[in-house]
């Protein structure tokens, strides 16, 4: 057992010093996301690899996914507590290690290591916060957590961005210090958590299912592997195939050891029989899809049409945050009051379908102030839907179940996201070389464009593009932005514009593709039950259990 408590409800004062060890955890992985978007492309300039840079998020997307339904489990039968701070321990060696990086592929692997910790940071705060507060309670003490992800959106780029862009500090290469802050902030975290997290806990006696948890990584690694490389190997080439055959092949036999286990297994099918469950989990697949989706087109439209540096375009998404913010609150609030939640996660939806629709419509011309609009009703809708969802999904299991109900609900988000990064990102780089193209065609018979071209300044592009065009594939010669694309940046603006405008027509695509997937999102999200909040919290739930069992085997 872990250190004892008072069985009595815990007070306000308790949950919000219990809160303060929680949110150190949970800002730690949220601060490293951050972080490390704004510095990645430094990094990888510096480490000679950018054309491996997405190995570096793909392990750690992998390994956090993976290991988050088993926190979930061996939470729910040892207990919160060893299993929080050996997430928090296992980070901050992954960062140390991150720093002495000399490849990126030495970089992936340690990145993978973080993964491994960073996958217990959010599902076992989540269930922590399940288990000490009522669910009538619960939604009013999310402003705590949203508080973390705000600060962190708004710190990561900043700091992501002095670090990436000083030489050295303290003799140590700037970018490394991405990965070393972590290292401060995750100890005052162990320690907060040592100090304020006394939680006694009965332990369960289960058997822990490897056997899934290693069939559940044979099936999702490969898939997830392909949804991240399969635009450069191509679809249908023999590394996809290779990939798609063992990830089905593993996620059959997942599910026939999950259905033999029963409720030893470590996702227990029982658990989607659950209609709350079964349709949040799919609600949630969808979200993570529009939401990562989203989140990768957004900063790449900031940067490359609208130019904004990496640290400019973290603080240009603040209206996002703000509306993230303000969603989770005010839903918080009425939730808290009236004990329904149902209407939040339908509206949610509701402002993700129309807000992807209306960046659809966003040009590269189009004022900043009306993207930014969109964007809060983007986070508004957004904010609807976090901790509503896991709210409803908490809500409908036994209090024993609270861990692995969680961390399902951050698995099938975190799944939806990897789908959504991919699947976004490929149709946006497979359509802007063609709608650069056309963009070309249209702008450069233009007197501006052509005045531009005679200007000796810009002798050097007008040879390139003369070059490009003698060999007759536009296409071809307009991708090498794909490449790299910070020549726009001291581009003539005349001779930029078809770059900017085929860039922007692409991502106009991937929006209206996002709005398609949430009309699914809103038709799903009808069929979520709407179930009375429970007045006590789980840790009294299984506290009065405990005590009930005692009382009968001492008769």
């Amino acid at each position: 057992m872990s250190t004892t408590a008072t069985d009595q409800p815990l007070s306000h004062r308790q949950i919000v010093t219990i809160l303060v060890g929680l949110m150190s955890g949970m800002f730690l992985a949220a601060l490293d996301q951050t972080i490390v978007a704004t510095a990645i492309r430094t990094i990888a300039d510096d480490l000679k690899g950018l054309e491996h840079q997405a190995w570096a998020t793909t392990a750690y997307l992998i390994t956090s996914t993976i290991v988050t339904p088993l926190y979930g489990k061996l939470s729910d039968i040892y207990g919160r507590k060893k299993f929080f701070t050996a997430a928090i321990t296992i980070f901050v060696i992954g960062s140390v290690l991150c720093t002495f990086s000399t490849s990126m592929f030495e970089l992936a692997a340690f990145r993978a290591v973080q993964g491994l910790g960073a996958g217990g940071l959010f599902s076992l705060a989540l269930a922590i916060i399940g288990d000490i507060v009522p669910p009538r309670e619960r939604a009013k003490y999310q402003g705590y957590f949203l508080a973390v992800f705000g600060t962190s959106s708004v710190l990561g780029p900043v700091v992501g961005g002095f670090f990436a862009g000083t030489d050295s500090i303290l003799g140590i290469t700037g970018w490394r210090w991405v990965f070393l802050v972590n290292v401060p902030i995750g100890i005052a975290a162990l320690a907060l958590v040592s100090k304020t997290l006394h939680l006694r806990h009965q332990r369960l006696d289960h058997r822990i299912d490897w056997t899934g948890a290693a069939l559940l990584s044979v099936a999702l690694v490969p898939l997830l592997l392909v949804a991240e490389q399969g635009r450069e190997w191509g679809w249908g080439s023999t590394n996809a195939i290779v990939c798609y055959v063992i990830g089905v092949v593993a996620a059959v036999l997942f599910f026939w050891q999950e259905a033999r286990m029963g409720a030893e297994a470590i996702l227990p099918l029982s658990l989607f029989r659950n209609r709350t469950v079964a349709v949040s989990s799919a609600a949630s697949i969808i979200i993570g899809i529009a939401m990562f989706g989203g989140l990768a087109a957004l900063p790449l439209y900031l940067q490359i049409v609208k130019g904004a540096s990496p640290t400019e375009a973290g603080l240009l998404l603040l209206p996002l945050t703000l509306g993230i913010m303000s969603g989770s609150i005010i839903s918080g609030q009425v939730i808290s009051r009236t004990g329904r939640y149902r209407k939040f996660p339908i509206a949610g939806v509701t402002l993700l379908m129309l807000s992807l629709f209306a960046f659809h419509y966003v040009h590269y011309d189009t004022p900043l102030w009306q993207t930014m609009v969109v964007m809060v009703f983007f986070g508004l809708g957004l904010g609807f839907n976090f901790q509503p969802l896991t709210l409803a999904v908490q809500n409908a299991v036994p209090p024993q179940q609270i861990g692995v109900a969680t961390s399902t609900a951050t698995f099938t988000r975190q799944i939806g996201g990897t789908i959504g990064t991919a699947v976004f990102l490929s149709i946006l780089f497979s359509l802007v070389p063609e709608k650069i193209a056309g963009a070309m065609r249209t702008v450069a018979p233009t007197p501006d464009f052509q005045e531009a071209l005679r200007d000796p300044a810009n002798a050097e592009f007008a040879r390139q593009l003369a070059q490009s065009q003698a060999g007759g594939d536009a296409a071809a010669a307009s991708s090498g932005v794909l490449q790299d694309s910070s020549f726009l940046s001291t581009l003539d603006e005349r001779l930029a514009k078809p770059f900017l405008m085929g860039f922007s027509e692409a991502m106009d695509h991937v929006f209206l593709v996002g709005s398609a997937v949430m009309v699914l999102g809103f038709l799903i999200m009808w069929l979520l039950p709407e179930v009375e909040l429970r007045k006590g919290s789980a840790y009294q739930e299984r506290n009065d259990a405990d005590a009930d069992a005692g009382a009968a085997a001492s008769h």
